[in-house]
C-alpha cells in the first residue's frame, strides 16, 4: 500500500543485507523497539531526554501556544506591547494612533501563535509576516485607500511597501503632531506588528524565552527615537515594562531549568506547579514594592534632561537649492504687478504683516533662505496642526491665492496649523513644509491661482521704538556666516560712517536705520520716480551705497541694513511680505484684504531679548533729496567701482531655468553610467538582502557535503556519508534522537519516511567504521554514490514546494549535531566522522548480552 513520503507507519522489520553481522533481523527490530521507545514524549514537557540532550518530539507534543502557560505569556506581551503603544501618544496628537498601534500589535501576536500551533519554519513565518502585512495593513493603517474600509487595493499596496521604506524618513522630518498626515500611520502600525510577531514567536517557541523581551525593549527606545521630546507616561512604561517583564522572563528561565531536570510524574508535576505559584507570588510582591518605590524616588532623583530624539538631529530632505528666492522677483511685484491682485485674506489684524519668506543667507548674488546652516532652522512637513510651546491663542485667517506663483506660502505670525481647500488641497499638503525658526511656509508644488487654505496663527502686535531702543540685541543669536567675498568693502566703511562712535549695539542698529532714510531716495522704476536698477547683488549694494543719493526700494535697502548690521556684529535677516500703507489702511479688524503688488516690501529683522525678532524698516521718502552730513568726518568716502557690472538676474526667474547649461553639457556627455550604477545598486542590493539567507543555507550545507566526501580518512568519508543522510532525513522531518546508533537511526527512517535503503547503508557504515582496515577509494565513492541514489529517491516522490523546503530548512543546523558542524566548518575540518559517543565505541566494547558492539 503507498503512502506520502513523511507520514508516520508502523517500522518494518529489516531484512536480512548480505556482509550485516548475524542476528540482524532480530536487531533491527529491537533497533525499532528502542528507537519508538526514544520517541515517546514526556507527558509535561513533549520531550525525550537521553544521555543529558533534550530532542523535541514535533509530532506528538502539544505547542506551547495551545496551553494555559502559553495564554500566561500572550497576557504579558500584550502589556509589554501596550508599553510601547503608549509611546507614540505625543508624536501624534491625538487617539487616531490606537487603531494601527494596537492592530499591529495584535496582527502580530496572531501571525506568531499560528507560526508556533502549526510549527512553521523561519521562512514560512516571514512569508506569513509579509502576507498578513499586506493584507490586513490597508485595514488597520491605511482604510482610507481600500475598498469600504477593508479590502485592500493595488493604491494599499503600493502605500504599505513604500510607507515600510520611506515612511520613517517623513515621520521624523514632519511637524508634529502628525495626525494631519494618515498615510504615517504606517510606521507605528510597522513597529508594533514586528515587535510583536519577534517577541511572540521566541516567547512560544524558543527554549530561552526570556528573549522575547528584547524586541519589546528595541520597540520602546523606537518610539523615542521617533517621538518627541514631550514624553508619554514615563514612569507608568517603566514600571509596566519593568514589573512585567521582569517577573514574566524569570518565571520563563525557572520553568525552563525545572523541565530539564525533572521527571515527569503526577507528584513532580504537583511540586512544579506550587513552586510556580510561591515564585509568582514572592516575585510579584517584591517588583510590587519596588514599583511604588520607585514612582514616588525617581521623579525627585533622575535628572530633568531634554531627549534626544531623531527629528531634532536630522536633516530633512529639502534641497532650498531648487527653488529661487522671492527677492528676486521683488521689483515685477512692485512695478510691473503694482495694481495686480495677488492674495485675498480674510480675519489678518489691522497694521499685520504677512511674511512670504525669511531671508538668511547671502552668496554676493542673491539673499536666500537656508535650512542647512547655524541658526536657519529646518524645514519640515506641516498639516492641520503644528505644535508649539507657546500658549498665546490662535487666529484663523482665510486666503485665497489669485495672482501669486512661486513655492512661498504666505503666513502671518508664527503659523500653528496650515489646512488647504481647494481643489489642488491634497497635492498640496503633501508637498508643504514649515520653519519654526524663520516662520517661513512653503509648498513643493507651488501655488496657482485659486489655491485656498486656511491658515492658523500666533498673531501679536509687533514692539514700538520706544521698546527697542529701551531694549537689548541678542547678540549670540546664531545666524549663517557671510562669506568674506560676498560682500562689498562699501558696505563696513558706510556703516562706519552712520555709526559714527556709537558702542551701544541698539543705538548703532538705529543709526544705520536712520542714515540710510536720510540719504536715501525711494524708487522701484516706476514713470514718475527717478531710474533705479532692480537686484540686490554685491554691485548693486556696492553701487547704491557709493552714490550721493541712494535711489532704490525696499529690496537695495532691505539687503544694505542688513549686511551693514552684521558687519557691525548686530544679528540681522532680510523678510519679504505684505503690509498695506498704515497712512491709507482704514479697514478693522478681521475685514478682508486684498494684497496687490503695491504692497509688496522688504524689511530687516533683528532679535531682541524679550521680544524675538522685531522688524526694523528701511525705507526713505520718495522726495527725500538732502545728502545729510555723516557723523565722522574722519571716514573717507568709499570708491566708485569701475569695474564692468555683471548681469543681473531676471525678476521672473523660475526654479530650473539656471541650469540650461549645465544640461547641455550632460546631454553631450552621453551615457550616464553613474545613474545606471545607482539604479542597478537599487535593485541588486535589495534583492541580494533578500536572497542571502537562502544563499548562505544552501552554501553551508554544500561546504559540509564537500567537508565530509574529501575527509582525510577514507572511513570517515563514509562516516561523513551516512550523516548526510542523517541531515537530509532530518531536514524532510524526520526526528532522529541524539546519541541514537546508526542502525537505532536506521530504525527511525525506516518507520517515518519509508526509507529501507538506509539499513543496508547503516550496517556498511558501521562495517567499515569499526573495522580493522581503512576501505578503498572505489568503496568509498561506492557508498556516496548509493547515498545520492537514496536521498534523490526521497526527494524525486515530493512536491516540488517540499523539496525546496527541505533544502533550505534549518533542521539539520541546529541543536547538538548542527552546532558541532558548523563549529567544523568554520574549523574546516570534515564534519560528521564520529557519531556521539562513536569515540569511545572504536573498540569493540563488551555488552550485557556478550556481544560486541561490531556483533550488533
Amino acid at each position: 500500500m503507498s503512502r506520502r513520503p513523511g507520514t508516520p507507519a508502523p517500522a518494518p522489520e529489516p531484512e536480512s543485507t548480505t556482509g550485516s553481522s548475524t542476528g540482524s533481523t532480530t536487531g533491527a527490530t529491537s533497533t525499532s523497539t528502542r528507537a519508538s521507545r526514544r520517541l515517546r514524549p514526556s507527558d509535561r514537557t513533549g520531550s525525550t531526554t537521553r544521555r543529558g540532550a533534550t530532542t523535541r518530539a514535533r509530532g506528538d507534543a502539544v505547542p506551547r501556544a495551545l496551553t494555559w502557560s502559553g495564554a500566561g505569556d500572550g497576557l504579558a506581551l500584550l502589556l509589554l506591547l501596550g508599553t510601547v503603544v503608549v509611546g507614540f501618544g505625543p508624536v501624534w496628537g491625538t487617539a487616531g494612533y490606537l487603531r494601527p498601534a494596537v492592530g499591529g500589535a495584535l496582527l502580530g501576536l496572531l501571525v506568531a501563535w499560528i507560526g508556533a500551533w502549526r510549527r512553521w519554519p523561519t521562512l514560512t513565518v516571514a512569508a506569513a509576516t509579509v502576507a498578513a502585512y499586506l493584507l490586513c495593513g490597508g485595514a488597520l493603517a491605511l482604510p482610507h485607500t481600500t475598498v469600504g474600509g477593508v479590502v485592500p487595493t493595488l493604491g494599499t499596496v503600493r502605500e504599505l511597501a513604500l510607507g515600510a521604506v520611506h515612511g520613517w524618513k517623513e515621520f521624523v522630518t514632519t511637524v508634529p503632531p502628525l495626525h494631519s498626515f494618515p498615510d504615517l500611520a504606517v510606521v507605528p502600525f510597522c513597529v508594533l506588528y514586528l515587535v510583536a510577531v519577534v517577541a511572540g514567536t521566541v516567547a512560544w517557541r524558543a527554549r530561552l524565552a526570556a528573549l522575547a523581551l528584547a524586541p519589546v525593549a528595541a520597540g520602546l527606545v523606537a518610539t523615542v527615537l521617533l517621538g518627541t521630546v514631550e514624553p508619554a507616561l514615563p514612569v507608568v512604561q517603566g514600571l509596566v515594562a519593568g514589573v512585567v517583564g521582569l517577573l514574566w522572563g524569570a518565571l520563563r528561565v525557572v520553568e525552563a531549568r525545572v523541565g530539564r531536570h525533572s521527571v515527569a510524574t503526577d507528584s513532580s508535576r504537583e511540586a512544579s506547579r506550587r513552586l510556580r505559584w510561591y515564585r509568582l507570588r514572592t516575585g510579584a510582591t517584591i517588583l510590587g514594592v519596588g514599583a511604588v518605590a520607585a514612582a514616588f524616588v525617581a521623579p525627585l532623583l533622575l535628572p530633568a534632561a531634554p531627549r534626544t530624539v531623531v527629528r531634532d538631529v536630522i536633516t530633512p530632505p529639502l534641497d532650498l537649492h531648487e527653488f529661487v528666492s522671492p527677492l528676486v522677483g521683488f521689483r515685477k511685484l512692485a512695478k510691473e504687478q503694482r495694481e495686480a491682485e495677488v492674495l485675498r485674506v480674510e480675519g489678518l489684524p489691522a497694521g499685520a504683516r504677512l511674511r512670504l519668506a525669511t531671508l538668511d543667507t547671502y552668496d554676493g548674488v542673491v539673499y536666500d533662505a537656508s535650512s542647512d546652516q547655524p541658526g536657519s532652522g529646518v524645514y519640515t512637513r506641516a498639516g492641520e496642526e503644528i505644535a508649539t510651546a507657546d500658549t498665546t491663542p490662535s487666529r484663523e485667517l482665510e486666503i485665497e491665492v489669485l495672482d501669486l506663483g512661486g513655492v512661498w506660502v504666505p503666513g502671518a505670525g508664527s503659523v500653528t496649523g496650515i489646512t488647504w481647500t481647494g481643489a489642488r488641497a491634497d497635492q498640496l499638503a503633501d508637498s508643504t513644509y514649515y520653519n519654526v525658526t524663520t516662520r517661513t511656509a512653503l509648498a513643493t508644488a507651488g501655488l496657482q491661482p485659486g489655491d485656498t487654505y486656511r491658515l492658523r496663527a500666533q498673531i501679536t502686535a509687533p514692539p514700538t521704538e520706544e521698546d527697542l531702543r529701551s531694549g537689548r540685541i541678542a547678540a549670540d543669536t546664531p545666524l549663517p556666516p557671510l562669506p568674506d567675498d560676498a560682500v562689498p568693502g562699501s558696505v563696513a566703511a558706510k556703516a562706519a560712517q552712520f555709526m559714527g562712535e556709537e558702542t551701544d549695539p541698539v543705538e548703532r542698529l538705529f543709526a544705520l536705520r536712520d542714515g540710510l532714510i536720510a540719504s536715501g531716495i525711494f524708487s522701484s522704476g516706476l514713470e514718475d520716480q527717478a531710474p533705479s536698477r532692480p537686484g540686490h547683488s554685491a554691485d548693486r549694494v556696492d553701487s547704491l551705497l557709493a552714490e550721493d543719493e541712494m535711489v532704490g526700494d525696499d529690496e537695495q535697502f532691505a539687503v544694505a541694513l542688513a549686511l551693514m548690521a552684521q558687519q557691525a556684529g548686530i544679528p540681522a535677516r532680510v523678510v519679504m511680505g505684505f503690509y498695506a500703507d498704515p497712512e491709507t489702511d482704514t479697514r478693522q479688524d478681521g475685514e478682508t484684504y486684498t494684497v496687490t503688488g503695491a504692497d509688496v516690501h522688504a524689511w530687516v529683522e533683528v532679535p531682541f531679548e524679550g521680544h524675538g525678532w522685531a522688524p526694523v524698516d528701511a525705507i526713505p521718502d520718495e522726495d527725500n533729496k538732502i545728502q545729510p552730513e555723516p557723523k565722522s568726518e574722519q571716514v573717507p568716502k568709499p570708491p566708485v567701482l569701475e569695474d564692468p557690472e555683471p548681469p543681473e538676474e531676471p525678476a521672473d526667474a523660475v526654479a530650473g531655468d539656471v541650469q540650461d547649461e549645465d544640461d547641455e553639457e550632460q546631454d553631450a556627455e552621453g551615457f550616464d553610467w553613474g545613474l545606471a550604477a545607482r539604479i542597478a545598486a537599487a535593485v541588486l542590493v535589495p534583492l541580494a538582502i533578500l536572497l542571502a539567507p537562502v544563499l548562505l543555507v544552501l552554501a553551508l550545507k554544500a561546504r559540509r557535503r564537500l567537508l565530509r566526501r574529501s575527509a582525510p580518512r577514507l572511513s570517515d568519508r563514509v562516516a561523513g556519508g551516512w550523516r548526510e543522510v542523517l541531515d537530509a532525513a532530518t531536514d524532510l522531518g524526520a526526528t532522529v534522537p541524539e546519541g541514537a546508533t546508526r542502525r537505532e537511526a536506521a530504525g527511525v527512517l525506516v518507520a517515518t519516511l519509508e526509507a529501507p535503503g538506509t539499513v543496508p547503508l547503516a550496517h556498511r557504515a558501521d562495517a567499515t567504521v569499526f573495522g580493522a582496515a581503512e576501505p578503498s577509494p572505489q568503496e568509498v565513492e561506492a557508498y556516496w554514490s548509493e547515498v545520492d541514489a537514496l536521498l534523490g529517491g526521497l526527494h524525486a516522490g515530493l512536491p516540488r514546494r517540499r523539496r525546496w523546503r527541505a533544502r533550505l530548512s534549518l533542521r539539520s543546523l541546529r541543536g547538538t549535531r548542527g552546532w558541532a558542524a558548523l563549529r567544523d566548518l568554520v574549523r574546516r575540518r570534515p564534519t560528521g566522522a564520529v557519531d556521539p559517543g562513536e569515540a569511545r565505541r572504536r573498540k569493540p566494547a563488551g555488552r550485557p548480552d556478550g556481544r560486541t558492539e561490531g556483533e550488533a
